[in-house]
Order: C-alpha cells, then sequence, then structure tokens
C-alpha cells in the first residue's frame, strides 16, 4: 500500500515538475515528474535513494548530486520523465552504516564492500515503493535511467514494463 499525500508544483533550474509526496506506513517517498505520464510508455525514469553527504553537504566524495542534475536535464529535455526519490540514505543501511564505511573506501574499497567491511549489508535498499508509485501515476512502461540491475530486476518484478535502460553520464 502507498498514498498519495499531497502534489503541487516545484520550480528548478531546469524547469518547473510536479512533486507528488506518498506515504506507504513507514517513510516518505517523492516523485518528481514533467509531463503527462497517465499511459505514457518509455518514459525516463530515475529511481534514486537519498544521500545527505551529497545532497546537503556537496560531498567530493559522492556523485549522487550529479546524478540527480543529470537526470532532471535529460528529464527536461525529453519533456517528460519521473525521478523518484526513496528515503534509503547508506544504500538502506542508514547515515551511520555511511559514516562507518568512509574509512574503507578512502583505503580504496567501492561503496559497497566498504559497506560490508564496516558490518553492513552492502545493498540494504528495497525499491518497490517505487514501482508502486508508477503504477499510481499510471505510467505504461520506463527507460530507467541507471546501470543497476537490482533497481531493474525489482521493477519488473513488481510488474513494471521497463523497456531498457540508460547509464548516466557523468
Amino acid at each position: 500500500m502507498i498514498v498519495k499525500l499531497t502534489q503541487g508544483d516545484l520550480r528548478t533550474k531546469y524547469g518547473t515538475f510536479k512533486e507528488a509526496l506518498y506515504y506507504d506506513g513507514q517513510k516518505e517517498s517523492i516523485a518528481l515528474y514533467l509531463g503527462d505520464l497517465s499511459g505514457a510508455e518509455d518514459v525516463l525514469c530515475r529511481v534514486h535513494s537519498s544521500c545527505i553527504f551529497g545532497h546537503y553537504f556537496n560531498s567530493v566524495e559522492c556523485d549522487c548530486q550529479e546524478q540527480m542534475d543529470v537526470s532532471q536535464q535529460l528529464i527536461a529535455r525529453a519533456g517528460r520523465g519521473i525521478i523518484i526519490l526513496l528515503d534509503q540514505e547508506g544504500k538502506g543501511n542508514g547515515h551511520f552504516a555511511l559514516l562507518n564505511s568512509v574509512r574503507f573506501k578512502r583505503e580504496g574499497e567501492g561503496q559497497a564492500d566498504a559497506y560490508e567491511l564496516a558490518g553492513f549489508k552492502r545493498d540494504n535498499r528495497d525499491f518497490r515503493a517505487a514501482a508502486k508509485i508508477l503504477n499510481d501515476l499510471g505510467v505504461s512502461s520506463v527507460r530507467m535511467l541507471t546501470n543497476n540491475e537490482k533497481k531493474v530486476a525489482t521493477l519488473r518484478e513488481q510488474e513494471v514494463v521497463v523497456t531498457g535502460t540508460k547509464e548516466i553520464v557523468l
């Protein structure tokens, strides 16, 4: 179950998007979208997890903010698309895990390995809320802005038609 709580316009440097706030009984999720999505096919779609380091503190050790910027630019150019922001800091492990993984990442480990070395799951995210939001908005099919197969697989398991992927090049 997911419920749309409210929606409104959000003016960004890439244009005016619609913002819809959803709640699943535990967490809020945000859909930021442009254009008419009801019945739309091959909609550009970015499923994005929250990132305190990148989004709030402009960390140079993280590319989350750049991924968000590029996604908004691509959607603005296409005239239609959606970004779904999920509250899943630290690959779903939380900010505590992120802080504890930093030293391993600075030693050259990849982020997933760094989480594991710090005693957390490599990737503890759940993308099912994104599928529920896409279904609520009536999207027929999406082209994912990602190189993460777990996101694609989860959406497909939840009966979202994924027609392809486009890697975000920074």
